[in-house]
């Protein structure tokens, strides 16, 4: 190895790390901002599954009601619209505890069906549809009967409302099929919009 290998090398490491940086930049919100968005509120028609560490009849899958309730086994009407997944966890195990030694509760979002997503476009169904936990870009353009003829999938466009500040993020979503790019993460109230190419 020669003296200038070191140099060679450490200009190498920058460039790849550069490299990375934009790719992040492309697809993703800022670690500082992503941080900011607000957890997700559950509310009517959402369905979730509790589950009582060692309580198997206090475990299964509940939908919140128009009212926003739902009717749990021992404590009754627990009123969980408003609240996170993580709050509502908390509010059970409170009221569990006259009925169950120290209630160990979990809660798994399964359907946001009060949150939505949109896509518009160069989609073959564009429309208004259902928020999942953890859905993403793909699984969205999917929903929407995939990419128009006529589709700038690389120039896929996010509009997001984040502290109050529109933000609006290009999503390489072609690369992220193709492998190239990681996938990019929705929240509820997206708006996805896909650009007819320019010849």
């Amino acid at each position: 190895m020669t003296k200038s290998s070191p140099v060679r090398l450490t200009a190498l490491l920058w460039l790849m790390a550069a490299a990375g940086s934009c790719a992040h930049a492309a697809n993703e919100i800022p670690r500082d901002e992503a941080a900011l968005a607000p957890p997700t509120a559950l509310g009517p028609g959402d369905v979730f599954e509790v589950r009582v560490f060692g309580e198997q009849d206090l475990t299964g899958v509940h939908r919140v009601g128009s009212d926003g309730t739902i009717n749990f086994p021992l404590v009754g009407r627990v009123e969980v619209a408003g609240h996170t997944a993580s709050e509502v966890s908390a509010i059970l195990s409170q009221r569990l505890g006259d009925f169950v030694r120290q209630p160990h509760v979990s809660l798994f979002v399964k359907e946001f069906n009060s949150q939505k997503v949109y896509v518009l476009g160069q989609v073959n169904r564009p429309g208004t549809f259902p928020y999942e936990d953890g859905m993403n870009i793909i699984q969205a353009v999917t929903l929407a009967g995939g990419f128009g003829k006529l589709a700038d999938e690389n120039s896929t466009l996010v509009t997001r409302i984040l502290e109050g500040r529109e933000l609006r993020l290009k999503v390489t979503v072609r690369s992220i099929g193709e492998g190239k790019a990681p996938n990019f993460e929705l929240q509820p109230g997206d708006i996805v919009y896909v650009p007819e190419t320019i010849f």
